[in-house]
């Protein structure tokens, strides 16, 4: 700093040091825009690289997460034993004798209406006569239901089957 080559700063108790600026060769307009060219041409350049880099890892990252050829061929050979079960199954169904007559079936269905109906009526007539005693029940239904001992549908998730 005393001979001139480096200057020194002081802030408060911290002392900065720095090259002389003066002494340094001053460059011409036509080196500082050749100085900018090769700027902007490294910066293109590492924009192109930046981007081909972005696209190898999107690529590595397909290729990790994608089945490899030994996983490939476990997995066929699963879906093969699979798909060989369920045709057996499907041979031993078709080749059954038990099947369910269609008189039979119209029978199931006749006492599946005639329950669900008796369901709905019977239901409707407990909501009724409920109902009636709730109008000079003091306490809400819910308290009701609780010293009763009344247990809805409701509250074991049964809904009552569609027509």
């Amino acid at each position: 700093a005393q001979q001139g080559r480096v200057r020194e700063k002081v802030y408060g108790k911290q002392k900065i040091y720095f090259a002389e600026q003066e002494q340094l060769p001053a460059a011409s307009d036509a080196e500082l825009r050749g100085l900018d060219g090769e700027i902007a041409a490294r910066s293109a350049q590492l924009q192109a690289v930046q981007q081909s880099c972005r696209h190898m890892e999107a690529e590595l990252k397909d290729l990790n997460s994608s089945m490899t050829t030994p996983e490939i061929t476990r997995e066929i050979e699963a879906l093969r034993k699979d798909c060989a079960s369920y045709t057996e199954k499907l041979e031993r169904i078709k080749s059954a004798t038990n099947h369910v007559t269609p008189e039979e079936k119209e029978k199931v269905c006749r006492e599946q209406q005639l329950y669900r109906r008796e369901w709905r009526r019977r239901k409707r007539m407990a909501t009724e006569l409920l109902d009636a005693i709730l109008e000079g029940y003091p306490k809400s239904k819910k308290q009701f239901f609780e010293e009763v001992g009344i247990e809805t549908d409701e509250e074991h998730g049964v809904e009552l089957p569609a027509t």
